[in-house]
């Protein structure tokens, strides 16, 4: 059976992690844990946990439980002194506690959720992202580095703070694996965390795996404005050590122009101008509807369908 290993954070994880399950292949899910906003901060904060909420995320994705207990898990409390929590955050934390050991808690929801692969937090220290904008300015955590409209005039420095040394799984399932799935999912905030533990670029790099990029739809103003396929490639690249992608699995399908000029202000498309023989182009949109603009998540609009990226990924497993 061959071994799949997905790099990210939440969302993105969940999009080809939910896809991949429909397959007969070894999955482990090696995720983020620079996490702090929302429901996940505030446990940080107070409890003194490990972030939950990108764990989570990936947990249900994997889950071959009842929709019923995936519902319970995404529950988020609506008043009250748990308004803003979720309950699978809760449940995570809690675990932790009782236990000891992050990890032994997402071993046990995975267990109750009876999911199929792995979920391994990338590293097990308590972090902070931090960035360093060349005006001098400090972004402090991964929610300001999110919500900043000032990265792209540039930054000098992003790390981990502390710094941290890789969890020892996430090593061994890296070195192991078939082929490394790395995206999608916010460039700074979801995916380059990773890079900064110590021993994960590494581990790519010696990995004999064969190693995709999925690339996102859409840029995020301020952080990839205007940025082509190519500017992703080169910018991970610059904290793994090398440009190590196999393949480079590139949308190609355009939204309706309506949709285009509702994510005018929070974005662009991502345009491809890579002409190396590694971009895959793919129909990857999930469903699109237009409504009410008053009634649109924004976020759910143009994004992955998790079963088309699934079987593309699953072409290129089967031929190596």
């Amino acid at each position: 059976m061959k071994k799949i290993v997905t790099i990210g954070g939440g969302t993105g994880n969940f999009t080809v992690l939910r896809g991949l399950k429909n397959y007969e292949v070894d999955i482990s899910a090696i995720v983020s844990m620079a996490d702090d906003g929302g429901s996940t901060g505030i446990l940080r904060d107070e409890l003194g946990v490990l972030p939950p909420g990108d764990v989570r995320q990936c947990l249900i994705a994997l889950s071959d439980s009842s929709r019923l207990m995936r519902s319970l898990m995404n529950y988020r409390f609506e008043q009250g002194g748990l308004e803003g929590h979720s309950f699978g955050n809760l449940l995570l934390s809690a675990l932790e506690k009782v236990t000891g050991s992050f990890e032994k808690a997402v071993e046990e929801v995975g267990k109750i959720l009876f999911i199929k692969g792995k979920v391994i937090p990338v590293t097990t220290h308590q972090v902070r992202l931090k960035m360093i904008l060349k005006s001098c300015k400090i972004l402090e955590g991964e929610r300001e580095v999110y919500l900043s409209q000032e990265i792209e005039k540039g930054y000098s420095s992003i790390y981990l703070e502390p710094y941290p040394k890789a969890n020892p799984h996430a090593i061994s399932e890296i070195m192991n694996a078939d082929l490394i799935v790395i995206g999608p999912g916010g460039l700074h905030t979801s995916l380059i965390p990773n890079f900064l533990v110590e021993g994960i670029s590494e581990a790519i790099r010696r990995s004999d795996a064969k190693k995709v990029f999925v690339v996102n739809l859409m840029n995020r103003r301020g952080q990839t404005t205007s940025f082509k396929v190519s500017d992703y490639v080169t910018e991970i690249s610059r904290f793994i050590g090398e440009d190590v992608f196999d393949y480079v699995v590139v949308n190609d399908q355009k939204p309706p122009k309506e949709l285009i000029d509702l994510y005018a202000e929070e974005g662009d498309l991502v345009e491809n101008d890579l002409d190396d023989g590694r971009a895959r182009f793919v129909s990857l949109l999930g469903e699109m509807k237009v409504g009410n603009k008053k009634d649109l998540i924004r976020r759910s609009l143009i994004r992955h369908d998790s079963k088309k990226l699934a079987q593309e990924l699953m072409n290129i497993v089967n031929n190596l």
